[in-house]
């Protein structure tokens, strides 16, 4: 869990209070969203923006909104009979010890717990992996509600500082505090506005990005522009920091500075969104070096700095290789014509090279489960690091000296479990096993594979107990994400574990857009292909009814942020095939995205409405403009939060607002929004389950499912 800084209802018979709460939402008992005459002009075409009001979260209108959206929201949820239930499940299966894996720093292995219901895991350490533990940062008494999340931790060369970044309320903006390792006393450094950044230590400070102080009115919403790097020196005020670099002729760039493991190089990385990276370093064993020089052009590819082997450095990258290779690159002499070829581009996708006991540790993903191999330097292979099964391992990092290291693998049926790993002998044994409430055999998970509508095979995970029929009405709930480059690997979740205990099936669906298959796969779900994305899952589901596992009164949808997105998409274009949908979070307004905090990053995605070209497939899907009068539309539970400063919450209330306008038949139309909280990280554990019961109460109500 530490790495270095190298680099988310029964229906028992209808009551009288149920049948009112449902005839309710039928009758369009919502808050009154006013409509306002805004329209905007892309390129010729006029198109309304009734709701754009919404988008002033600090607006008296806006928050007496909210309000009564919330009010209407667990109006409905009080009506469930089981809800308290339900809670009460979640809450026994959600009390188990979780353990990570333990690093080594120095003279100490750190590793964080949770002893159940914790709001945030402790970081504990001792002077031997299965030693006596001690508490090192307990981050539930950084705040009384819990809310309060440990970011990023790093520790000096030497092991006598510890640097770490903390998160309030879920917001993306963080704070940075150094501590004594040996007294575990806070020294008087504090450095604020620091977001999107990692802390990389060299001698006796680190470096950092930031972005210079927003004014508290738009703090969570205004465009993140011009950020800078760093280096702070222990002991002096923030406002004495050396400025290391700054891009004055590109506003809407983000540049981070990392440090080899032997501190020789600097490594300057700018990226102008999600995609695409250019390299600058800069020897700090050269004096006649005082500037960084190039050493990837970008930002057509992903390349990345594992480490340095003496004066030249190790590369991960896709330039040439969709499914990536690691080269050796001669910085005095970085042109790709003196690249030496280490470990070539194979058939399954290289997600990521680690090091540790100067090996390198490479994971791939075959049918997104991943598989681990040791090799040396030279690319030498050395072993394959055997895995229980289809899951998905992490942790392979460490330090030069390391002679063994400590990673985690879990699967959908089986939580977290910590084995430690022998570098020499590539030996692998057990260290420790969550005692879980459940039987994880009474449990399974297969993968199968579906056509998509043009005839791309997409794999899919089903995850249930044991035995399940293909009687077609099997509840069933579809998960996907479908962008960015980002892998759905199998997982361990207690709130997913709860719909399958009562009869669910769990589906995961590895969607274009992603880098289950490498960068082919991820271009295949990007700009003006994005519609494929939105392709495959709709395949998933008609696959699911085609072979009689369930029907469209069983299907619930579910995905997050750009998986909101593609909840939205999916629900607008096909409402029926779907009778229960939750989009949290998400990017529902593809017209205006990238007018708020980071979203102008997810142009290189997505595209933009500035551009005319962009625009036109922009528009046909962005699901807040393809919501039509009229229509039916399946039973939908919106999530967001006031703090999300990732993606403004102002997406999730204009297509709540609308949908609420727009929707003709039965099916309940409500918005959640938490309060105290952001896009996801570092949610404390009690509105984790506050959230997960009001999520599972409304479905499995909306499914007729009997807990």
């Amino acid at each position: 869990m530490l790495k270095k800084t190298n680099k988310s209802w029964l229906i028992l018979g209808m009551s009288l209070m149920t049948m009112e709460g449902i005839a309710q939402q039928k009758n369009g008992q919502y808050p009154v969203a006013k409509k306002v005459d805004t329209v905007d002009d892309y390129h010729g075409t006029r198109i309304p923006d009734p709701y754009r009001w919404l988008e002033d979260d600090h607006s008296a209108e806006t928050k007496t909104w909210v309000d009564a959206e919330n009010k209407v929201t667990q109006d409905y949820l009080a009506t469930i009979p089981f809800r308290a239930s339900v809670k009460k499940r979640l809450e026994e299966l959600w009390n188990y010890p979780k353990t990570g894996a333990p690093v080594k720093h120095g003279h100490y292995y750190y590793f964080f717990k949770n002893d159940g219901l914790q709001n945030q895991a402790v970081l504990y350490r001792s002077t031997t992996p299965d030693g006596t533990p001690e508490v090192f940062i307990d981050p539930n008494k950084l705040s009384a509600s819990g809310t309060t999340a440990l970011g990023a931790l790093t520790f000096s060369k030497d092991g006598k500082y510890a640097a770490y970044l903390i998160a309030k309320a879920g917001s993306d903006w963080q704070e940075a505090y150094v501590m004594d390792v040996a007294t575990r006393q806070l020294l008087s450094d504090k450095l604020e506005w620091i977001k999107f950044s990692g802390l990389s230590w060299r001698g006796d400070g680190f470096y950092y990005s930031r972005y210079d102080k927003p004014d508290e009115q738009s703090k969570l919403s205004k465009k993140n522009e011009f950020q800078k790097v760093y280096f702070h020196k222990i002991g002096q005020p923030q406002e004495q920091d050396e400025l290391i670099y700054v891009d004055k002729e590109h506003p809407l760039r983000n540049a981070t500075v990392s440090v080899t493991e032997d501190e020789r190089f600097l490594i300057l990385s700018t990226t102008e969104g999600t995609s695409g990276r250019e390299l600058w370093y800069r020897d700090m064993q050269n004096p006649a070096q005082t500037t960084f020089s190039l050493l990837v052009k970008g930002f057509a590819n992903e390349p990345s700095v594992v480490d340095n082997d003496g004066g030249k450095l190790l590369l991960h990258t896709n330039h040439q290789a969709p499914n990536y290779k690691v080269v050796l690159v001669d910085p005095a002499n970085p042109a790709e014509s003196n690249w030496k070829l280490i470990i070539p581009e194979k058939k399954e996708v290289l997600q990521s090279v680690g090091n540790a006991g100067g090996k390198l540790l490479l994971s791939y993903l075959k049918d997104a489960s991943t598989r681990v191999y040791q090799y040396d330097y030279s690319g030498r292979l050395e072993h394959e690091i055997k895995l229980p099964g289809i899951g998905t391992a992490g942790g392979f990092d460490g330090k030069k000296e390391d002679q063994e290291l400590f990673f985690t693998y879990t699967s959908f049926v089986a939580p977290p479990t910590v084995y430690r790993y022998d570098i020499k002998t590539g030996k692998t044994s057990l260290f420790n096993k969550a005692a879980v409430k459940f039987n994880p055999d009474d449990y399974e998970t297969k993968q199968v594979f579906f056509t998509s509508k043009d005839g791309t095979k997409v794999p899919m995970f089903l995850s249930s107990k044991k035995g399940m029929k293909n009687n077609g009405n099997n509840p069933v709930l579809i998960y996907g994400y479908g962008g960015f480059n980002i892998a759905q690997t199998p997982g361990f979740s207690v709130s997913n574990l709860y719909f399958m205990e009562q009869g669910g099936t769990y589906a995961v669906v590895a969607l274009r857009g992603g880098s289950e298959y490498g960068e082919a796969w991820h271009k295949a779900g990007m700009k003006e292909k994005k519609q494929n994305v939105f392709d495959d899952f709709i395949g998933a589901a008609e696959y699911l009814v085609k072979t009689k596992y369930t029907n469209p009164a069983k299907i619930a949808i579910r995905g997050g942020s750009n998986g909101g997105l593609l909840i939205g998409a999916c629900m607008t274009q096909r409402p029926d095939l779907f009778k229960v949908a939750l989009p949290a979070v998400g990017v529902m307004d593809m017209l205006r995205f990238q007018k708020f905090t980071i979203g102008w990053a997810w142009a290189v995605e997505y595209g933009s409405s500035d551009n005319a070209e962009d625009f036109k497939y922009l528009v046909k899907y962005s699901p807040l403009h393809n919501l039509k009068q009229g229509v039916s539309y399946p039973a939908t539970m919106v999530t967001t939060a006031d703090h999300d400063d990732r993606v403004v919450p102002a997406h999730s209330f204009k297509f709540a607002a609308t949908l609420q306008a727009s929707n003709e038949g039965p099916n309940p139309v409500l918005i959640r929004i938490e309060t105290q909280a952001g896009h996801g990280a570092g949610k404390p554990t009690s509105k984790l389950i506050d959230e997960a019961t009001d999520i599972w109460s409304f479905t499995m109500y909306n499914l007729s499912m009997k807990p």
